[in-house]
C-alpha cells in the first residue's frame, strides 16, 4: 500500500510502499476511512532530529477512523466491518493513569506518542492498532466525517469539561481561534453548558463559521479585542478562556479577558509563553495546559456526535493530495478540518 510517511527531519514527508501486515496478538488491523490533517503535523515536520522520541520512518495521521478489517489472536468483541475511531495516544496500559483510561498522561510513555505520532498512523489504506482498548465504536457515524473527533473533538472536550463547574447561567466562555478545534470547542460549550460563547479570530470567514456553529458573539482579533470582550462581559471578564492558538499575542489577550477566579486553558501549541507574577494575572486565575483527553472521554465525544450535538466541518481529499492539503493548511486555507480518505 502507499503510505505518506515522515522519512527525514525538517523535510517534506514522502509516499512510500509499505506492506499491509497481519495483526499480531492483541492487535487490530483497521481499514482507514479518514485521517485528519492537523497543525501538529506541521510542527512535527519542522522539528530537528532528536527533539521527539520518534524512530523514522513512520506514517503520518493521528486523527483516525475506519472499519475493523481483521483482529489478531486474543482479541474479542470486534468483528470485520465494525466502524471505529482510534484513540490517538498510546500509553503503557499499566500505570495509574492508564488504568483509568487517561493514556494521554501515561507515566511511562512519552508525550505525543501514538498512531501517526512516532507509530504508523492513518495516511495509508490500513493501520495496525496495537490494542483493542484504543478503539471506540462508531455506530451511525461515517468514519470519514468522524475522524476529527479523535483530536479536534476530544482535545477541546477535555479542556471544556474540566471547567464546567464555572459555566453557570450568566457566565461567559471565550474561544480564541475559530478554526477546526475552535469550531468544535464552540459546539461542545453550547452542548454542555449554559455559558454565552464568544469567538475571537483574525479571519472574518472563521468568525462567520463560528456564528454558524453556535457562538453567541464574535470579536475580531485586533488591538481592541480585549476591550470588546470586556464590554460583552460588563467589565468582569470571562469565567473560561480557551486559547486554541497559543502564541504570545493570544496568551496576552487571554489573560486580559479572564476574570478573577476564572480558568485560562492553553490548548494551542504555537509556542507562546505567559509571564506570571502576583499582579500580572487576575487573582486566583487557574492557568493550565491540556493534552488530548481520556479514552472514556472519547466515548463521550462520540456520543455527542451520534446525538447530533457536535459535528466537524470536514473537507475530504484523496490520499494522493496529502502534500497539497498540508500546504493549504500551512497557508491558512482550510476552514474546518481537512480529512484524507485513503479508501475513497
Amino acid at each position: 500500500m502507499k503510505a505518506y510517511r515522515m522519512t527525514k527531519w525538517q523535510a517534506a514527508p514522502e509516499f512510500c510502499d509499505v506492506e499491509v501486515r497481519e495483526p499480531g496478538p492483541g492487535e487490530v488491523l483497521v481499514k482507514v476511512g479518514g485521517a485528519g490533517v492537523c497543525h501538529s503535523d506541521l510542527h512535527i515536520m519542522g522539528y530537528p532530529d532528536g527533539l521527539l522520541p520518534y524512530a523514522l520512518p513512520f506514517t503520518l495521521g493521528h486523527e483516525n477512523a475506519g472499519w475493523v478489517e481483521r483482529v489478531g489472536p486474543g482479541v474479542s468483541g470486534w468483528a470485520a466491518g465494525d466502524p471505529v475511531v482510534v484513540y490517538s495516544v498510546w500509553g503503557c496500559g499499566r500505570c495509574a493513569t492508564c488504568r483509568v483510561g487517561a493514556e494521554n498522561y501515561c507515566e511511562n510513555a512519552p508525550l505525543f506518542f501514538g498512531g501517526g505520532l512516532g507509530h504508523d498512523g492513518g495516511m495509508a489504506s490500513h493501520m495496525i492498532v496495537p490494542a483493542a482498548r484504543f478503539l471506540c465504536p462508531l455506530d451511525g457515524l461515517d468514519p470519514r466525517q468522524a475522524a476529527p473527533l479523535t483530536d479536534a473533538g476530544l482535545t477541546t472536550y477535555h479542556a471544556v469539561k474540566r471547567s464546567l463547574s464555572l459555566l453557570r447561567p450568566g457566565s461567559t466562555a471565550v474561544v480564541i481561534g475559530a478554526g477546526g478545534l475552535g469550531q468544535m470547542a464552540i459546539q461542545i460549550l453550547k452542548a454542555m453548558s449554559p455559558a454565552r460563547v464568544v469567538a475571537v479570530d483574525l479571519a472574518a470567514e472563521k468568525l462567520a463559521a463560528a456564528t454558524s456553529f453556535g457562538a453567541d458573539a464574535t470579536v475580531a482579533s485586533d488591538d481592541r479585542a480585549a476591550e470588546h470582550v470586556r464590554e460583552l462581559t460588563r467589565g468582569a471578564g470571562a469565567e473560561l478562556v480557551l486559547d486554541i492558538v497559543g502564541s504570545d499575542a493570544t496568551l496576552q489577550l487571554a489573560v486580559s479577558v479572564v476574570r478573577r477566579l476564572g480558568h485560562l486553558t492553553l490548548v494551542g501549541i504555537a509556542g507562546g509563553s505567559l509571564p506570571f507574577s502576583y499582579l500580572g494575572v487576575p487573582t486566583e486565575v487557574a492557568v493550565a495546559s491540556t493534552f488530548y483527553g481520556s479514552i472514556p472521554e472519547l466515548t463521550e465525544v462520540v456520543t455527542l456526535a451520534q446525538a447530533g450535538q457536535i459535528k466537524a466541518h470536514v473537507e475530504l481529499f484523496p490520499l494522493a493530495q496529502a502534500p497539497q492539503v498540508y500546504q493549504r493548511l500551512q497557508q491558512g486555507q482550510i476552514q474546518g478540518r481537512a480529512v484524507v480518505a485513503p479508501n475513497g
